[in-house]
């Protein structure tokens, strides 16, 4: 199996928890893997490109990357935030960022009757999740 095939599945996972959470009624997001990348010149780290779909009234759990996670809206407008952060709204063009220590409480497309898609690359511990669940 390729590095890219093992991703895939890592982040079909990843995003498959979404999917496991009961208080979550709202469509679920969906994601395409880019690229990934061992990074040589930075030991034991990759970076990660994806694009997320977020259908109308789709939401995110509260969790963390435990990365750099570099987020790019492409169309429609999301919802972000994160512990201790200001909520905001991004429409196309806009970015937020995620440290490796953010807790990602807020995380929506801002309509429920339009689709949102946003890039977003990560730089992380190779082999680590995409991201984890906080309770």
């Amino acid at each position: 199996m390729t590095r890219f095939q093992k991703t895939c599945i890592s982040l079909g996972l990843a995003l498959g928890m979404f999917a496991a959470v009961p208080a979550l009624a709202a469509p679920e997001a969906a994601a395409t893997v880019l690229m990934t990348k061992d990074l040589a010149d930075m030991p034991g780290k990759e970076a990660i490109s994806f694009i997320v779909d977020f259908p109308p009234g789709s939401v995110d759990p509260v969790h963390r990357h435990d990365a750099h996670a570099f987020i790019y809206v492409l169309e429609g407008s999301i919802v972000m935030g994160v512990k201790g952060g200001k909520e905001v709204t991004l429409t196309p063009g806009q970015t937020f960022y995620e440290g490796p220590n953010d807790i990602h409480t807020v995380g929506r497309n801002a309509s429920t009757t339009k689709p949102a898609k946003f890039l977003v690359t990560m730089v992380k511990d190779k082999g680590a999740p995409l991201l984890t669940l906080v309770k």
